[in-house]
């Protein structure tokens, strides 16, 4: 499993806002220039975000995005899912995935399951609030 820079862009992106969450709706255009990532490749992030009902936009003077979920709620295994699609360790366990004729006499399924619960279990463990309390002093953390 390789977390792509999409899950790790929206990890930063959701630690920002929460750190300024009290700034209200903040421009992408400020999250971009903090974070040192592409405007444009932020807009496709926060799409997904957005729809999966993490994070609010509104349009026009004042405009920007915020946090939707307060950050003690939003788990980085359910950002990482909404935005990688699949944690899963190997095909044959990915959500709709055509079940394999090996199945029954895999002898590695039941190693590739306790690994994917236990990535599942160790990343839903970790809320956004969780990953700001351990950012460093300056907003100088990396994801």
């Amino acid at each position: 499993m390789m977390i792509s820079t999409k899950g790790r862009y929206a990890l930063r992106v959701l630690v920002d806002m929460a750190s300024h969450q009290t700034d209200g709706f903040i421009p992408l255009k400020e999250i971009a220039a903090r974070q040192e990532i592409s405007e444009k490749y932020l807009e496709s992030i926060v799409k997904t975000l957005v729809r999966g009902g993490v994070i609010t936009g509104l349009r026009g003077k004042g405009g920007g995005y915020r946090l939707k979920l307060a950050p003690e709620d939003c788990s980085v295994g359910a950002v990482l899912r909404m935005t990688e699609n699949s944690l899963a360790p190997v095909a044959c366990l990915e959500d709709g995935a055509p079940a394999c004729a090996r199945r029954a006499d895999c002898p590695t399924l039941p190693m590739w399951q306790g690994l994917d619960k236990l990535v599942n279990e160790y990343l839903d463990r970790w809320t956004i609030a969780d990953l700001v309390a351990s950012a460093e002093p300056g907003g100088n953390y990396i994801i």
